[in-house]
């Protein structure tokens, strides 16, 4: 008899679907390629209890498709909270598209995703995210209904960073709050960390706000072009983790709270756009709890971009999408009073809720 023992990286090979963490009980998988665009694809539904899955479409130069597929399953199980804690009847899904947006998206491309994307019957409904845009969508919707985040022109809700970053700032405010007693945000120095169209209009609603704002991005240009907009300072030091802030708010990609940089954060406050801040969401976020730094779970405080889209399929207007969002802001601070209250996370609290209203509605079903 022959015993093999495996690294963790072997492991991923032997089962890199099911035995991953992050697959966490996903209803449907599904793999998209198209020889002829080049279309290389992910489609993750986790959960489809409360509705359909909705979720936008990322396009990403990922360095494997391992990371392609951890991404789309770690983002889709995101959605499902984030629906969920939100009170829509949404499930959770998302895609990714493998590929250098700048370089390699092309019309055949969307349109070989779009197919695949109607094949799912609306099980699956997509938008926008990194890497895709409103006339992106525009062009999918002339192959499936399936699609949200459209054009105006054509009955959409149009591009919904506006309104993600109006969540953002509403959750920003509520942390604020529950740790400094105040959501009064003149003065506070706050380091917003990327600065695409959701950072820069978080930038914007700081900066109004009477916040000192920093900002840092891996662009230089779009640097200089914020900073000259909104009278910004852009952040010069070596290690934007130590930075002597009073609030951190992460809006490039997730993870940025991990080993190597939690123990750095001199940030009170922790409220920001980016999806999975947190790299381990038990360990960091008992950390981050530990040294009474407040984290606005991401999931929360980021679901406006969802609640704006939703409106194409509940049908109700602009006006009621930023009533629904102004909201995140009290429903933040129920859920950082609900964890203290109980000794848990802000995370496992919003994920305890969340899970609370998908097992409810799961009971009605039966």
């Amino acid at each position: 008899m022959t015993t093999n023992s495996y690294s963790p990286d072997e492991l991923k090979k032997i089962d890199p679907v099911f035995g991953q963490f992050s697959f966490d009980n996903h209803e449907q998988i599904v793999f998209c390629n198209d020889k002829d665009t080049g279309l290389k694809a992910i489609i993750g539904i986790h959960n489809t209890v409360l509705g359909p899955a909705l979720g936008g479409t990322r396009m990403w130069n990922y360095t494997s498709e391992w990371e392609a597929l951890n991404d789309v399953l770690r983002l889709s199980r995101g959605m499902t909270y984030k629906s969920a804690i939100s009170g829509l009847d949404l499930g959770g899904g998302k895609a990714v598209i493998i590929g250098d947006s700048k370089k390699d998206k092309n019309p055949e491309m969307l349109i070989a995703f779009a197919k695949y994307v109607d094949s799912l019957s609306g099980r699956y409904i997509t938008a926008e995210d990194v890497g895709t845009t409103t006339p992106d969508m525009d062009l999918i919707h002339t192959i499936t209904p399936h699609v949200t985040g459209i054009s105006e022109s054509l009955g959409g809700s149009g591009n919904p960073s506006p309104v993600t970053a109006y969540g953002v700032f509403m959750g920003l405010k509520a942390a604020t709050n529950f740790q400094f007693g105040s959501d009064n945000l003149a003065g506070k120095k706050v380091l917003v960390q990327g600065i695409g169209n959701v950072g820069e209009t978080l930038v914007k609603h700081l900066t109004d706000a009477g916040a000192l704002v920093q900002i840092v991005d891996i662009s230089e240009d779009r640097m200089q072009e914020v900073a000259k907009k909104y009278n910004a300072q852009i952040f010069s030091g070596s290690d934007i983790y130590s930075a002597d802030v009073d609030i951190y708010a992460p809006c490039a990609l997730g993870a940025t709270i991990n080993d190597d940089t939690i123990e750095k954060i001199k940030a009170k406050v922790i409220a920001g756009a980016a999806n999975n801040q947190l790299a381990v969401e038990a360990v960091h976020g008992k950390r981050l709890q530990e040294r009474g730094i407040v984290y606005a779970p991401d999931f929360l405080i980021n679901a406006g971009g969802i609640i704006n889209v939703f409106g194409e399929i509940a049908k109700y207007d602009a006006a009621e999408a930023l009533r629904r969002t102004e909201n995140i802001y009290n429903t933040t601070l129920d859920i950082l009073n609900y964890a203290k209250e109980q000794g848990i996370t802000a995370n496992q609290a919003a994920m305890r809720k969340a899970e609370q209203r998908i097992e409810a509605k799961k009971n009605e079903k039966k």
